[in-house]
């Protein structure tokens, strides 16, 4: 998902996505619909959400750094 479209989804929360970054924002989303934040954590070695809209893009940043 690209910024335009999570800082939409942001705004549609109540959460106010100036000045935060791809990786707070979505922990803040995901903090705001009740799921754990673990956006480009550790937890991605060992992620079961398979239905986790963030999920492709959350495991393809663990590939590019590692």
């Amino acid at each position: 998902m690209n910024m335009q479209d999570i800082r939409k989804k942001a705004k549609q929360m109540g959460i106010n996505p100036n000045k935060m970054n791809k990786t707070d924002l979505i922990r803040s989303i995901q903090r705001g619909e009740a799921n754990i934040d673990c956006f480009a954590t550790a937890r991605v070695e060992h992620c079961e959400e398979f239905a986790c809209l963030w999920r492709a893009d959350c495991i393809s940043g663990k590939r590019n750094k590692g």
